[in-house]
């Protein structure tokens, strides 16, 4: 069994290493024309005064539509020749961001060519909208994201939280086992007229995950960009933490049941392995476990070192702290998390509550205040 501990702790640390070997050393941009960011908020956004700062000092010029579900006064107040205001109204058979953003899909211009998705809850780096249309530009890719890097506020749970965010973040990236992540994903009008992408939409509560399995059954060139972790804040009370990551899997769960098990399995035999180390294992299978969470902590540390910006940097390294002093409570955890999302079809997202069915919503209703 030692030798078995020792290729599974051998392999997590291979994984960390590999992604922080294949980080790109020239990150290379493009800047076409007809680029257009679509940005679906709640009515009550206060503007994202951070995040239009930071869409401002992008290095490859866009037109910004933003999508709300109805009056949203912020929004309203940035309209000018480079943003419009789309509003979709309120959904009755599918998810509200879904609804937004074939809402804003129908207005698209006949030069919108290029078409850049982005969350609202991002801070993201100068490069993004650049990296992104690198792939697309070049054709070396018809699909391309990032994927969310947590920067946990103060407080265990969020740094828990962080902590099982982070080994989904730097696991090797493989194309043919990429799924998009809607915080910061790009494809071309051609790729979108292709899948037909707003019926591909039409019914569905998970955006990345809908044009993703749809890109897989054509099989489309989905492609990472490994250098765009892009930083999300994350806090909040202990409950909406682990509802945050119950929803993520929740997600997977109710779109594609067999990704969701291969997942869990391998986290399984993690959590499994650890019980089995700190029971039975002794002291030389305790020190085997931590030397290589301490090895994976200081490659993630590189990691975030060279894709955010310092602050940030800082501030998702609290994501280490589980996984430098107790590793084996963050297997446990994340475990929790991916079964928790099996015991129901119930998502609670966005102020509304969606019951899922066979990958769509099969009854919602706004949450009561």
């Amino acid at each position: 069994m030692i030798w078995v501990w020792i290729v599974l702790q051998g392999l997590t640390l291979l994984g960390v290493v590999n992604y922080w070997r294949h980080l790109p050393a020239e990150r290379q941009e493009e800047a076409p024309d007809g680029v257009v960011v679509i940005l679906s908020v709640r009515d009550d956004w206060d503007g994202g005064a951070a995040l239009m700062a930071r869409l401002t000092a992008q290095s490859a010029p866009f037109r910004l539509l933003i999508a709300t579900s109805g009056a949203c006064p912020a929004a309203e107040a940035l309209v000018g020749d480079n943003v419009q205001v789309v509003h979709a109204g309120v959904a009755t058979d599918e998810g509200q961001k879904v609804h937004k953003l074939r809402a804003a899909l129908r207005t698209l211009r006949p030069d919108d060519q290029w078409l850049v998705f982005i969350d609202a809850d991002i801070e993201p780096p100068a490069r993004l909208v650049g990296r992104l249309l690198f792939p697309l530009v070049r054709d070396k890719a018809d699909i391309v994201t990032g994927y969310r890097l947590l920067l946990p506020g103060r407080g265990l749970m969020a740094a828990m939280v962080g902590a099982v965010e982070m080994q989904l973040a730097t696991l090797p990236r493989a194309a043919s086992a990429t799924m998009p992540w809607g915080g910061a994903m790009a494809l071309s009008r051609t790729v979108a007229e292709r899948l037909e992408l707003d019926a591909v939409l039409a019914g569905r509560l998970s955006d990345d995950m809908a044009i993703g399995l749809a890109g897989w059954r054509s099989k489309l060139r989905l492609r990472p960009v490994r250098d765009l972790l892009v930083a999300s804040p994350l806090d909040g009370r202990a409950g909406d933490l682990l509802g945050f990551g119950v929803r993520q899997y929740r997600h997977i769960a109710t779109n594609h049941l067999g990704m969701w098990a291969l997942a869990t399995a391998v986290v399984a035999v993690q959590a499994g392995a650890w019980v089995w180390a700190l029971g039975w294992g002794g002291s030389g299978a305790i020190a085997i476990g931590y030397a290589a969470a301490w090895g994976r902590a200081v490659v993630r540390r590189r990691i975030i070192g060279a894709v955010l910006e310092p602050d940030q940097a800082r501030r998702a390294a609290r994501s280490l702290w589980w996984d430098s002093i107790a590793p084996f409570a963050v297997n446990w955890a994340h475990l929790i998390v991916q079964i928790s999302a099996v015991t129901s079809n119930h998502i609670r997202w966005g102020g509304w509550d969606y019951w899922m069915q066979r990958g769509k919503v099969a009854l919602m209703a706004r949450v009561a205040r």
